[in-house]
């Protein structure tokens, strides 16, 4: 066997191996293998041909959980991630300057319909608000631009975001946040694996992680 054939099987098999065992893991972060196949509010708005479903346990109420849910956006109460990373892509302008640390009553009120920006260029739709349980966006975008799609856009992806409290005890809540996507061309399926995915995670992690922070009043 050459070494060229060597380090094919190698590259082959560290690929299988990654979308077999690793991937799997990565887009259901938190939760478990029965939480992620569950149907949740928004699931029927686009089909997906791309879902993620992420978990976290956080010891508080639903109705806790709701008004750092609600508030999320640029421009808003931001994303409780990363701001550095926000602000490197252009989308890090918050009310607080940072993800905020407190509930901000200006932000409160949100309806069906309602835009919660993304970026200077673009936002989501609010296509379900039902505090305090459920909160689901949607967009259609531009894969080029992150800006509204349009007709002639030649690379669209339309996605939902949800936001999903589930009460597991009197003090208790999971928060899911899943992700689901439709796109074409269908090549971008190709590169979503490569380019969003782990973006998404680390953001996505980052954001489960820093609601928890702030509800349950962790020192910071």
């Amino acid at each position: 066997m050459t070494a060229a054939l060597i380090r094919r099987s190698v590259v082959v098999g560290a690929a299988l191996a990654y979308a077999v065992l690793l991937r799997p893991r990565l887009l259901t972060w938190g939760a478990t293998r029965t939480e992620a196949m569950a149907a949740l509010p928004g699931d029927d708005i686009v089909r997906a041909r791309w879902r993620t479903t992420r978990a976290i346990t956080i010891s508080a109420t639903a109705a806790d959980i709701w008004p750092w849910l609600v508030q999320m956006g640029f421009g808003r109460a931001g994303w409780y991630s990363y701001d550095w990373l926000e602000r490197l892509a252009g989308a890090g302008d918050f009310a607080e300057g940072g993800s905020a640390r407190s509930v901000l009553p200006q932000f409160q009120a949100l309806a069906v319909g309602d835009t919660v920006p993304l970026s200077p260029v673009g936002g989501m739709t609010a296509a379900v608000v039902d505090p305090p349980r459920a909160l689901v966006l949607r967009m259609g975008m531009s894969v080029l631009t992150g800006a509204p799609a349009r007709v002639e856009d030649r690379a669209i992806l339309d996605w939902t975001w949800a936001f999903v409290v589930v009460p597991v005890g009197s003090r208790s809540s999971r928060l899911f946040v899943r992700a689901r996507a439709d796109y074409r061309p269908r090549a971008i399926g190709l590169l979503i694996p490569l380019l969003l995915e782990p973006v998404h995670l680390l953001m996505e992690r980052a954001m489960l992680l820093g609601v928890r922070r702030r509800v349950q009043g962790a020192p910071w």
